[in-house]
């Protein structure tokens, strides 16, 4: 039955080689479920709970998603590839919407819900396509490049690596082991380091899972580095919860959310105005849209080719059932309680171990259902392990940069300035914004206006009033 619904044979495949490649694609991206809980039941990496959702609801809420999400791409596009809470996006939704806008919790699971509608419409009428082609190639080559950054300057934040400054802004934190007492904050960051650096040499050497290596070698140390610091285990004691207590913190703080308290602007409205809000919900639902959309057949069509699967016309196998699969997860994330769910590029590890067929995304899916009754061991992972795995992301997402034509002004500047304005205005949409803005500026001045399309000036318009608006 496994062979005739899959059909494995056609894809030159067998059960244990996709077993094989689903075990490799679940340790490659399994640190999301210790990364995005920690994003967003601690965004500063100081304790301080901003959005008011615990580590175990999210948890439960990212590997639920994950889990459907996953099992829809495999059964419905028989492909082998993965999703999960997406890395930037979970970004966006924290420090962007909730901390940089003032929206609620829930107020950002409204957005992520609209993405996930929006996207199923688009999908199914083909609209999806048009949108596509709105965005330059300039900017949209560039927008993974300026979420890597961003991902990789907040993991150097949460390491305390990076710290505010009076007079720079930001600076780098002390090293010095002749201040009294610094060790303890020392520690930590050294950690962090180690663990980037594992976790490079370890991908250097092509050992599966090695962001998952990285981050549980990184808590290793952490703990054993803890004898050396005074009071250490008084503040970090070892304490294990009921797996069932995060189930409990699910369904109360996270599941369904965006219905019982998401639709409330009201608070918003108030210290903003309604014109404020509508821009705001309209923008920002485009920003999740746009960014969800590159990520994903960005991803789609890098695993596939790396898989040699593509088909004679250079497209992605049963594309719209991919995409739609995507959406839909990404509808059931909002309901569930976290950001939009998106393809992961670690997929591609399944691929290279020989992963063919969606029934290796099957066993990817079974095993983080298993991982959804193991949040209490995942608690025990420090921020400072984490941050490593921000770092790393950050690092593979640049990866872009490489197909900018940097000799071209018209595409090296609003190319640059999508990158740039990402992480130093702490916010991915105004990277998107100015990159699209500078990009219709330079055609128009150039003579070139023919070449920006009716769906750039539509999307770049919007961006101008939510700059000039809301801001």
């Amino acid at each position: 039955m496994v062979e005739k619904f899959f059909k494995l044979k056609d894809h030159g495949t067998t059960v244990r080689t996709e077993i094989l490649a689903g075990l490799t694609t679940f340790f490659a991206m399994v640190y999301i479920l210790m990364v995005n809980s920690g994003m967003f039941a601690d965004p500063f990496g100081d304790g301080t709970n901003v959005l008011g959702v615990s580590y175990g609801a999210i948890y439960i809420a990212t590997a639920i998603s994950a889990v459907i999400g996953t099992l829809l791409i495999g059964l419905l596009a028989n492909l082998p590839l993965a999703q999960a809470s997406g890395m930037g996006l979970n970004a966006f939704f924290v420090y962007t919407v909730c901390v940089g806008f003032g929206l609620t919790y829930a107020n950002a699971l409204v957005l992520v819900l609209i993405d996930g509608i929006v996207f199923i419409i688009l999908t199914a009428t083909g609209l999806r396509k048009k949108i596509f082609t709105a965005i330059p190639q300039a900017v949209r080559i560039a927008i993974p490049a300026g979420i890597g950054l961003f991902i990789a300057f907040l993991g150097l934040q949460n390491a305390k690596i990076v710290i505010p400054s009076t007079s720079t802004g930001v600076t780098l934190g002390s090293f010095n082991l002749l201040t009294e007492g610094n060790w303890a904050v020392i520690m930590p960051m050294l950690v962090t380091v180690a663990a980037v650096l594992a976790i490079a040499i370890m991908s250097k050497k092509n050992v599966r899972g090695a962001v998952l290596w990285g981050i549980l070698g990184g808590a290793v140390l952490y703990y054993l580095l803890g004898l050396t610091v005074p009071g250490f285990y008084a503040e970090n004691p070892f304490t294990m919860s009921n797996p069932l207590d995060a189930f409990k913190a699910f369904g109360t703080e996270a599941f369904g959310k965006v219905f019982t308290e998401g639709f409330d602007f009201s608070a918003y409205a108030a210290d903003h105005g309604t014109a404020n809000l509508v821009l705001i919900i309209v923008t920002t639902s485009l920003a999740f849209c746009m960014v969800d959309m590159f990520d994903t057949i960005g991803t789609l069509y890098g695993a596939c080719a790396r898989g040699n699967m593509l088909t004679k016309d250079g497209e992605v196998p049963n594309m719209n059932r991919a995409m739609l699969a995507d959406a839909i997860a990404t509808t059931t994330g909002a309901v569930c309680g976290t950001s939009t769910v998106t393809t992961y590029v670690e997929s591609s590890a399944g691929v290279a171990e020989g992963g063919r067929t969606g029934l290796s995304a099957v066993v990817t899916a079974i095993l983080f259902f298993v991982a959804m009754f193991l949040s209490p061991v995942a608690q025990l992972i420090p921020g400072c392990a984490t941050a490593a795995a921000l770092v790393y992301v950050g690092v593979l997402m640049m990866a872009c940069v490489k197909d900018i034509d940097w000799h071209s002004i018209d595409v090296a500047v609003p190319a640059f300035l999508t990158m740039a304005m990402m992480p130093f205005s702490y916010n991915i949409s105004y990277g998107i914004a100015f990159g699209l803005i500078s990009y219709v500026v330079i055609k128009l001045c150039t003579g070139k206006v023919k070449e920006i399309k009716v769906g750039t000036w539509v999307i770049t318009v919007l961006f101008l009033a939510m700059l000039f608006l809301t801001h």
